[in-house]
């Protein structure tokens, strides 16, 4: 997952801030021409807090600086009106459970077909890395049950999915409404965790 966040949230970010201060890619920013990112990491995963690693960027960290947890932030948007506030992640990321595919599906059918299309197009790994003779041993799937998203049994958890699967029924929760630390603003579980074969569902 480190390569996700990197590709998909990094260097986004720093093409259009480049852009942004009026300095697109290649040549290099003035001394002294900087932006301030306000990354929204609470205190439950202080450990994600970094600086940013070009002079162009300088992060700060509003939630830390109040000493907000998650629940603070949940207390907070409730209070706003806003309890029904989504956790922010990546929209294809392995970590989400069957309760957060099932959001995408209904409530945003672009997004449910843009999922679905990446699904199909990692399963037989990344182009560079076939290329270069890091194939990816078996097919990567974004569901657990390793079949593809469009047919993957995102509806509940069911009986026989469970035994198939051998779930405890802590796992069972987790496949239902995803890997509590799946994601923050900024970095991905995978940044401080190694991903295993269940995060892809890699079948052999």
């Amino acid at each position: 997952m480190q390569r996700s966040t990197g590709e998909y949230k990094v260097k986004p970010i720093k093409k259009t801030v480049r852009e942004l201060l009026g300095h697109p890619y290649p040549p290099r920013i003035p001394k002294g021409v900087f932006v301030e990112q306000w990354v929204g990491i609470s205190t439950d995963e202080f450990h994600r807090a970094k600086d940013a690693d070009v002079k162009y960027m300088r992060n700060r960290h509003p939630l830390l600086d109040l000493d907000w947890s998650r629940t603070d932030c949940v207390r907070y948007l409730t209070s706003r009106g806003r309890a029904e506030t989504p956790k922010s992640s990546c929209l294809g990321c392995p970590f989400h459970g069957n309760a957060q595919w099932r959001h995408i599906r209904d409530t945003s059918p672009s997004e449910w077909a843009d999922v679905v299309e990446f699904d199909a197009a990692i399963r037989q790994g990344n182009a560079r890395a076939n290329a270069s003779g890091n194939r990816l041993l078996g097919e990567a799937f974004l569901h657990r049950s390793r079949v593809p998203l469009s047919q993957a049994p995102i509806d509940h958890v069911t009986a026989a999915e469970r035994a198939a699967l051998r779930l405890g029924e802590g796992e069972a929760d987790e496949l239902e409404n995803g890997v509590v630390d799946g994601c923050s603003p900024w970095a991905c579980r995978g940044d401080a965790d190694t991903p295993t074969q269940d995060d892809f569902g890699l079948a052999a």
